[in-house]
């Protein structure tokens, strides 16, 4: 029997992800279509004897949450379970405080992955691999491949090319150590909760000495990667399975739009039903485009590559739309072009209006290349990115609206570039 565990953050994460997570946890916004987790969900739940998922994190259950999880559980008919930290424990800590809860029932071996990735999710493969490779009882983590520069962004892995032992793990090196990155995407049998354990009660000793009081919180937040994975490498105990498949991770908007790409183009072999097709009297539809049934176009917009269609959106005559996520309820009036953006729902662009931001895309020329992680500031400028429109934003006709971040409830009047309208 098989379980696996989302770690899905909490309100103080996905701070890059303004203003979007303002409406919706981060974790729900809909990527290629479908919720961000749902994605996780799916290849949890097409694993051979997967008995239950449990998603933790800080959020307060809300409706939008619970209405998910009820949803997913009618859709794939497996259990799943949010469970709520009391605080942020880290990726380590979290898992550690529901040990009994992930144990129950008594899984041979349990997939954590993290929510902010996206990816193929090869975890079939995975447990093939963790039964060809080491011990049984050795843990995997789902490494790629990075350029020399971006791999100081990632957790870096040195393998043992024959048996491909971790031999050497760190976090965020200053200098170059490996091309080998970790995805966050793990492998664990029950084993990993005494390495936890051991870091756990250290941390107690050490904070007993520090501050007798309040050491509590402090020792329960645990990090896999620095604190586990760092003193496991060289042990015989961890293993690193490379795929050669899409990997990114999903930290800031503009990275929700490359995101979508990947999935969409995933959805040929996975879920053509998904991608909308020419026909018709609908609209022109150019690469791999997703429409909500409940979406209203008009025949004579052209759509796409890499878009994605919310609930309920209108879209008038002549508009159009590519690289861009359009969210629930948004209203794009005739012959407005949206490109590169996130238009947040019920939002309306005006006649004739432009809506335009800069690619983050990684670099196509370079096969292993990632995306960059971007400071919203270079110089004292804000850095050229996608636009994202808030909730409920108005753009005016005739009107361009480039690079720019424009947050929920705004009733613009005029055009702007590189500003953040707050």
């Amino acid at each position: 029997m098989l379980k696996a565990v989302v770690l899905i953050g909490g309100l103080q994460k996905g701070t890059r992800f303004r203003p979007l997570s303002f409406e919706v946890p981060k974790p729900l916004f809909p990527i290629a279509g479908v919720p961000m987790l749902q994605h996780h969900i799916e290849a949890c739940a097409k694993v051979p004897n997967m008995k239950e998922i449990l998603l933790i994190g800080f959020y307060q259950p809300n409706e939008s949450l619970t209405r998910f999880l009820f949803n997913q559980q009618q859709e794939f008919k497996i259990s799943i379970r949010y469970l709520q930290e009391y605080a942020a424990l880290g990726t380590g800590g979290g898992i550690y405080h529901f040990r009994d809860q992930i144990l129950s029932g008594g899984p041979e071996a349990f997939f954590v992955l993290n929510a902010d990735v996206c990816s193929e999710f090869p975890l079939p493969e995975m447990l093939r691999f963790q039964k060809e490779h080491g011990e049984p009882s050795g843990f995997v983590i789902l490494g790629t491949t990075a350029n020399r520069k971006q791999s100081l962004n990632y957790g870096c892995i040195v393998e043992n090319q024959n048996t491909h032992e971790v031999l050497h793990y760190v976090e965020k090196p200053s200098t170059f150590v490996s091309d080998i990155i970790n995805c966050g995407i793990y492998l664990f049998t029950p084993d990993i909760f005494q390495h936890i354990g051991e870091v756990f009660q250290k941390n107690q000793q050490d904070m007993r000495l520090e501050e007798p009081t309040n050491g509590w919180h402090r020792a329960a937040a645990i990090r896999l990667e620095q604190d586990i994975f760092t003193a496991l490498a060289g042990q015989a105990k961890l293993y690193v399975y490379k795929t050669l498949s899409f990997w990114s991770q999903i930290k800031s908007a503009g990275s929700a739009i490359y995101a979508s790409r990947l999935y969409l183009n995933q959805y040929n072999i996975t879920h053509p039903e998904r991608l909308a097709l020419n026909g018709e009297g609908g609209p022109k539809i150019k690469g791999n485009v997703y429409i909500h049934p409940t979406a209203n176009i008009d025949p004579t917009a052209v759509l796409g590559p890499n878009v994605s269609i919310g609930t309920g959106v209108t879209i008038g005559a002549g508009v159009r739309v590519r690289e861009s996520i359009i969210l629930h309820g948004a209203t794009l009036q005739d012959h407005s072009c949206v490109l590169n953006s996130v238009v947040g729902w019920d939002s309306t662009i005006g006649k004739w209006a432009r809506v335009e931001g800069t690619p983050s895309d990684p670099n196509p020329n370079d096969p292993y290349a990632k995306i960059d992680s971007e400071t919203l500031f270079r110089e004292g400028k804000l850095t050229p990115s996608i636009t994202i429109l808030g909730c409920n934003v108005t753009i005016p006709s005739e009107v361009i609206i480039l690079n720019s971040i424009v947050l929920p409830h705004k009733d613009l009047n005029r055009s702007f570039k590189n500003q953040i309208i707050l």
